[in-house]
Formats: C-alpha cells, sequence, structure tokens
C-alpha cells in the first residue's frame, strides 16, 4: 500500500511509512515530534481505508491518502483507488449504481412484498399543544407489481392516517426498503 502526501502545493507518492515521514521532516512547518510520528505509522499500518487529516495550526492541515498507484500520474487520474468490494465512488459509478436501484425498484414482479418505510410525523405534543416531527417506522405486508408499487401503496395508505404536515423519504432513498416475499395465490 503507497501513501499520497499533501500539505499545500507540497504533494509526493511515497511506497512506505518511513519515506513519508522524511517528507514530512523535510517541511519545517509541520513541526514533526513522536507522536505525530507514531500516529502516521499506525494510521499507515491500520485497516483504515480513508484519508487522513493532521491539523498543523487552525485551519491548516495536511493529508495522507493510502493508495494503489504505483505513480502519481495513476492517482491522479484515480487508477487506483482502494475499492473494498464497493464502487471506487466515482461519479459514473454512483450514477450506475442510482440506476441498478431505480430499475431494480420498478421491475415487475407480482407478489407479497413487505416494505419499511422510515418517514417524519406530525403529532401533537399533549403537555404544550404544538406538534413536532418524530421519526416512525411503518412496516407493512402487501400485494404489489413492483417495488415502486409497494412504497406508492404505503404512502397512499399513510396520507389517510397521519396529519397532512408529515414528510415521507423518496423511495430510491436509504429510508425505504423492501423484500420481495413471494407470488400471490
Amino acid at each position: 500500500m503507497n501513501l499520497y502526501l499533501r500539505y499545500f502545493d507540497k504533494e509526493t507518492l511515497v511506497h512506505n511509512v518511513d519515506e513519508a515521514l522524511d517528507f514530512l521532516s523535510s517541511i519545517p512547518e509541520i513541526g514533526m515530534n513522536p507522536d505525530l510520528e507514531a500516529d502516521v505509522r499506525d494510521y499507515a499500518q491500520s485497516e483504515v481505508y480513508y484519508p487522513k487529516r493532521y491539523k498543523i495550526r487552525p485551519r491548516v492541515y495536511f493529508i495522507i491518502i493510502k493508495t494503489t498507484a504505483a505513480t502519481m500520474l495513476d492517482f491522479k487520474q484515480k487508477k487506483a483507488l482502494h475499492s473494498n468490494g464497493q464502487n471506487n465512488g466515482s461519479a459514473a459509478d454512483k450514477r450506475d449504481g442510482a440506476s441498478a436501484t431505480t430499475n431494480r425498484l420498478t421491475e415487475e414482479r407480482m407478489g407479497w412484498y413487505e416494505g419499511e418505510l422510515d418517514f417524519k410525523r406530525v403529532v401533537l405534543v399533549p403537555a404544550t399543544g404544538k406538534h413536532e416531527y418524530r421519526d416512525t417506522k411503518f412496516v407493512v405486508r402487501c400485494k404489489a407489481n413492483s417495488g415502486q408499487d409497494c412504497y406508492n401503496r404505503i404512502v397512499e395508505h399513510l396520507r389517510g392516517r397521519v396529519d397532512n404536515r408529515s414528510q415521507f423519504p423518496s423511495a430510491k432513498g436509504k429510508n425505504f426498503h423492501y423484500k420481495y416475499l413471494g407470488m400471490w395465490k
């Protein structure tokens, strides 16, 4: 695993932690000390793949990013991002993931669905006489033609039973989950 380091316009791609510490030591503003050295070594040896930011003074940082890129050009072109079995985070991959979710949501498959919706419900607080939003989880099993149809049936059912100021999330968001249970008889 290589390390990319940047402090303002000074940047480097190194192949081990000792090279990284040499780079940091060459910048007087950073002020290398044993604690900082130990922390950089710990980060380099850890299983954490998120970039690490170190504060030098208020609003001044240097960053370290783990990468499998062999050269600075590969790193700049994002050819060697750590994927950890997921999308590597590029905008195109996120769009592909979003379209795949939308395709699964609208895929026609008649049968029983279990839908779970987390929404903001408006409720009256008796002590104050005022209304407030409360996070509410609603789980239902229903007949539907697709995940989107399941979502629509849930929201339609709830709209007639809760305050009309309640807020429902998008079917494509993280607050709606569904599971196909099987064909109806």
